[in-house]
């Protein structure tokens, strides 16, 4: 699962002690990123800044509930996708989809409202510190579930079949709309469909957990989960060293798929910030000052 990490955990007791530096520290390094991701989606530069200095403080204001769920990067960019998606209600906009937007399949099939359809899976940051305990039981069966799952096929370089699943249960695309997009027969992606279920439905066999695994909600909760956890995201080292050209070739396809077809725009916003970190300007560090001076004043100080 995606455990945030030894120096995350220590990063936040620092963060929650009221260390400066320790804010300080956070902003550097996923300021980039999450403005990358925000510019994106926003038609206004400064919305993007607006929306990334609230995703701040709104993190400051929740440290204390911050459970060590998932990594720093995940739980930031949750946040960070409810306060855009706040944004475009505010305006109205109902026609904004921001998870992999570059496949759409029929309106029959998704639905009238693409707003509608998007808010559905999306598990907020409501998702890390919900109380409800046999959600949390459930979310983490599937989730180690489907960990194990996307575990073997990159250890076994079995990407086909990880396109398939991750299409199907990341992207929410339709066996049909899967088949179009892989260049693949519907059968075929039917029985590694069937296949990666049946590992999934003995799992939760096992955990003993009243779950359907008939019925839409269980394949819902499965892309609630995969994206909250991002299971098949390629991590930044990984990105950047597809941008560097250092991959392996079969891992190199599939990080493209990743983020040129299916259009992970998490990862996009990790690959563009990176293609920035190239360029030369004083605008980061007086973003952070801004971010700094901004967001101090709710650092909890003992």
């Amino acid at each position: 699962m995606d455990k945030v990490s030894k120096a995350d955990i220590f990063l936040v007791e620092q963060i929650r002690a009221g260390k400066d530096e320790a804010w300080s520290q956070l902003i550097d390094r996923y300021q980039g990123r999450l403005l990358t991701f925000a510019r994106a989606r926003l038609p206004q530069h400064a919305d993007g800044e607006d929306i990334v200095q609230e995703t701040f403080i709104a993190f400051l204001k929740g440290v204390h509930s911050f459970r060590h769920e998932c990594n720093l990067e995940t739980f930031l960019f949750a946040m960070l996708r409810r306060k855009i998606i706040d944004n475009y209600r505010r305006r109205s906009a109902r026609n904004f989809c921001l998870i992999q937007d570059v496949y759409d399949s029929s309106p029959e099939e998704r639905g009238s409202d693409a707003m509608d359809g998007f808010v559905a899976p999306d598990p907020s940051v409501s998702w890390y510190v919900r109380k409800d305990e046999q959600a949390d039981i459930q979310r983490q069966a599937l989730a180690e579930a489907l960990t194990a799952l996307v575990s073997h096929y990159k250890k076994s370089l079995s990407f086909l079949e990880l396109k398939i699943v991750e299409s199907i249960f990341y992207s929410h695309l339709t066996n049909s709309d899967t088949a179009k997009l892989l260049g693949l027969s519907a059968n075929r992606i039917g029985v590694i469909k069937h296949r990666c279920l049946k590992q999934i439905r003995q799992h939760i066999s096992d955990a003993q957990l009243s779950l359907d695994p008939e019925s839409t909600e269980f394949e819902n909760l499965l892309t609630e989960v995969w994206q909250s956890q991002r299971l098949s995201c390629p991590k930044r080292s990984t990105i950047g060293a597809s941008l560097l050209g250092t991959l392996d070739e079969q891992w190199s396809a599939y990080v493209d798929f990743h983020l040129n077809t299916l259009g992970c725009h998490t990862c996009r916003a990790n690959l563009d910030d990176l293609k920035r970190q190239n360029e030369e300007s004083d605008h980061p560090r007086a973003l952070h000052s801004r971010f700094m001076e901004s967001t101090i004043g709710f650092l909890n100080k003992p």
